[in-house]
């Protein structure tokens, strides 16, 4: 690529901010590539991620940002958690410094094909089913993104011949040429609008930008069933070749799913069962679909893609099944951090639910997924230290409403309110960073909770 030739033959000076997971793949890129790097992390840096950093002599500091250090930067790249609003970013911005997302940083290092994947729900899962149909049909392909290894550590150490990304709208926020062989858009929804001023159209063109530099050789896998994806489409350019997959209607190319009967129509056409997936719920026929779509792109036969979606086991954190205990059922998903995941949560369970809700609100409206509360949900047991929004919401609406401000009280609660043939249902609609490090963190402590009461039963 020739911005990579550029960067080789000019000694440019990198700073990186932020020291996780994003952040430290992006620092150990540069430094391989020969670039003058530095990270800046404002708050302190987990021992993992220091240790790569001293074990490659690449300079970083934490607990602080040298502004004069930053800003003296030829191109900085920001991990997606650093907030667009932040007062460094904004100085960065005033200096007309290159901003970039480790997305786009690792872009121009590699000649990969990349399939990106977007959307406001299912991107993990999406991401990992086209990963698992392109690995079990002996592609050299690599995971990468949103989940699991950095993109950018990935490309600094593997030799890959495609990624499959699952990318942010934040990454998005933040890319000047990224430009994916295949891109999909899942669906969109009502999410961080915290960090889109409450702007719902303007969350919705991040997550377009996914398209902006492909070319009429690229594709753009898209949900005709989205109102909102329908209404941009009217007004966006998109060069890419367009192929819509929908749960309604029959389309003339993509993909469609009417009875029981999951479609692909492109060259070839592929059909199969939706009794036959491995994944369950509607939402998830409609991940299978454009999934599928992605692998026939990459002339992947019928036989190898059915195996795949017939095998495929659900990502950790998404309606993951922990326990059944005292015939009650216990349900992590913890991924859902918004009000649309947490509804498709809430519709796949078939019993009364013990709802776990709340963490940091992201701007979330509780009438989307009102009357499936009142339809599903027995009980709602808030985990948070600022459950007053829920509360309100729904304090007319249901009898049973209980506050907690830690896992261990919030499973030990929801154990001695739930009955047999219930479902206690981690879907906490917000973000976790009040009580927890993580959305892992979160649901790998509900699961150590709850599997705790099997040992204690033992006992």
């Amino acid at each position: 690529m020739e911005e990579h030739k550029k960067l080789q033959n000019k000694k440019m000076n990198i700073v990186v901010l932020g020291g996780g997971e994003s952040g430290v793949g992006a620092a150990f890129l540069a430094k391989k590539k020969g670039l003058d790097v530095f990270l800046s992390d404002r708050g302190s840096i987990r021992d993992q991620y220091k240790k790569i950093l001293q074990d490659h002599a690449i300079d970083f500091e934490e607990e602080n940002h040298d502004e004069d250090r930053i800003l003296a930067a030829d191109w900085v790249i920001k991990s997606p958690g650093i907030p667009k609003k932040a007062e460094i970013v904004g100085k960065i911005n005033q200096r007309g410094i290159r901003l970039s997302s480790e997305l786009e940083f690792a872009y121009h290092f590699t000649e990969a094909k990349i399939i990106a994947v977007t959307g406001s729900n299912g991107k993990t899962t999406t991401t990992s089913l086209i990963y698992h149909i392109l690995k079990n049909d002996g592609y050299n392909v690599g995971l990468g993104g949103n989940i699991g290894r950095s993109f950018a550590y990935q490309v600094a150490t593997e030799n890959y011949d495609y990624y499959v990304l699952e990318v942010s709208s934040f990454q998005l926020d933040d890319i000047q040429n990224f430009r994916p062989y295949i891109s999909l858009l899942l669906n969109l929804s009502q999410d961080h609008l915290d960090q889109y001023n409450y702007n719902y159209e303007e969350y919705a063109l991040a997550k377009f930008r996914i398209a902006e530099n492909q070319e009429n050789d690229d594709y753009f896998i898209y949900n005709k069933d989205d109102e909102m994806s329908q209404r941009l489409l009217q007004s966006l350019e998109i060069n890419a070749k367009m192929l819509p997959f929908s749960m309604k209607e029959r389309q003339e190319q993509g993909g469609y799913s009417v009875g029981n009967e999951l479609v692909v129509k492109l060259k070839e056409q592929f059909r199969m069962k939706v009794s036959d997936l491995s994944l369950v719920g509607n939402h998830n026929v409609a991940n299978s679909l454009a999934a599928s779509i992605a692998g026939k792109l990459l002339n992947i036969s019928n036989e190898s893609i059915r195996n795949s979606l017939m095998t495929f086991q659900a990502v950790p954190h998404r309606l993951e099944q922990v326990a059944v205990i005292d015939g009650v059922k216990y349900i992590n998903d913890s991924k859902a951090t918004n009000v649309n995941a947490a509804y498709y949560a809430l519709e796949s369970v078939k019993y009364p639910a013990i709802w776990i809700v709340g963490g940091v609100d992201k701007g979330n409206d509780y009438a989307e997924i009102e009357s499936l509360v009142k339809k599903k949900v027995r009980a709602i047991v808030c985990l948070g230290l600022d459950n007053e929004k829920i509360v309100q919401f729904f304090q007319n609406k249901k009898d049973l409403i209980f506050e907690t401000s830690s896992m261990e009280e919030c499973v030990r609660l929801c154990k001695n309110i739930a009955q047999s043939g219930d479902t206690v249902l981690l879907a906490p609609c917000c973000s976790s960073f009040d009580l927890f490090t993580s959305y892992e963190d979160r649901g790998d402590q509900f699961k150590k909770y709850v599997l705790e009461q099997i040992e204690y039963k033992a006992d």
